[in-house]
């Protein structure tokens, strides 16, 4: 009898582990449909996610504020945002932490041909307000929405390399998608934009032109960051520092294998309805700027995070940045010694 009840006890407990492990919610990744989340979209495709952790839920997104909302409502474990979000929703209470960078540099600023020549030639500060004069109206330049990194990387440009007049254009904020369709139709007159939206714009408007790149606007800003929810963490470290590892892999891919990683990643980028040879483009265009290592952009975060707070974009109280970093899972992948950003 005690045999029968033995084994009974351990099916019934089978059972119920089988049942719990069937019932257990989904890991929630959410996401933007750019290039600075490469590493996200070969990570699925190689199927690098640790098996424990089953099919995820992938939750899509059209801009930071948008994703920041849904972590402060206890949605998502898992994202790839940019570090300028992740300030926002550290700051107003989210459990979150950067466990890996994604890029580094990796905004442009691309003026149309309207307004591109006036850079070519003359003064680069007084562009906007010689383009005024002649065209009778001022340029209109989009941007991501206040507190994201190409915004921020565009207002240090402004203010601190070519110091220009904020009352000599106007600007507009916009989401990713809309941003391309306003360029290409001629709503506005140039932009802070992201692969492959710069490769986009510059093969279908011969006339546009990159003004400025990330090492102009914002020298070694900060871009898109691998953020994971405390809770996982705390539970489950295997599990993350598995997901690390494959985006450490990940990272190596794009910068050495951009024929392969192409194919994974234009499944994903703007929705999948990019040739091939465009993302491809886009990813070789980036060669240098795919950084997973969280420490490299501990320094310029804080620089960010004062500049906005110096021009009253920060969104949201000052955060210790230190402390929004956890590089232990980094270290141990590429074998470094513990440094600082640990919790």
């Amino acid at each position: 009898m005690k045999r029968v009840l033995a084994r009974l006890a351990l099916t019934l407990g089978l059972a119920t582990a089988a049942a719990q492990s069937a019932s257990a919610a989904p890991l929630e990744i959410g996401y933007l449909p750019i290039l600075p989340a490469a590493q996200l979209f070969i990570t699925l495709e190689q199927h690098a996610l640790p098996a424990e952790a089953g099919a995820p839920k992938l939750v899509q997104f059209q801009s930071g504020p948008a994703l920041v909302q849904a972590l402060l409502a206890g949605q998502l474990d898992i994202a790839y945002v940019g570090i300028g979000p992740a300030l926002v929703a550290r700051g107003k209470g989210a459990n979150i932490k950067v466990v890996a960078s994604n890029i580094v540099e990796q905004v442009s600023f691309v003026a149309m041909g309207d307004l591109a020549p006036y850079f070519a030639s003359g003064d680069a500060a007084t562009a906007f307000a010689r383009f005024a004069k002649d065209k009778g109206r001022q340029p209109v330049i989009a941007s991501y929405p206040k507190g994201a990194v190409p915004e921020a990387a565009l207002q240090y440009w402004l203010r601190n390399r070519i110091k220009v007049e904020p009352s000599s254009f106007k600007l507009i904020y916009q989401g990713e998608a809309q941003m391309q369709q306003t360029l290409l139709t001629g709503a506005v007159d140039g932009a802070v934009i992201l692969e492959p939206t710069v490769t986009t714009v510059l093969s279908k408007a011969p006339k546009a032109r990159v003004v400025a790149r990330g090492s102009d606007l914002f020298p070694k800003q900060p871009g898109a960051v691998l953020l994971v929810r405390e809770k996982l963490i705390n539970e489950q470290p295997a599990l993350v520092r598995s997901l690390v590892a494959a985006h450490v892999a990940a990272t190596r891919l794009l910068d050495t294998d951009p024929a392969k990683a192409a194919p994974m990643v234009q499944k994903y980028v703007g929705g999948g309805r990019l040739p091939l040879d465009l993302v491809q483009k886009s990813i070789v265009n980036s060669k240098g700027q795919f950084e997973a290592d969280p420490n490299a952009i501990i320094a310029a975060t804080l620089v960010l995070q004062k500049f906005q707070a110096d021009t009253g974009t920060l969104e949201g109280p000052a955060v210790d940045v230190a402390k929004l970093f956890d590089t232990r899972f980094y270290d141990e992948v590429a074998g470094k010694p513990a440094t600082q950003g640990k919790r």
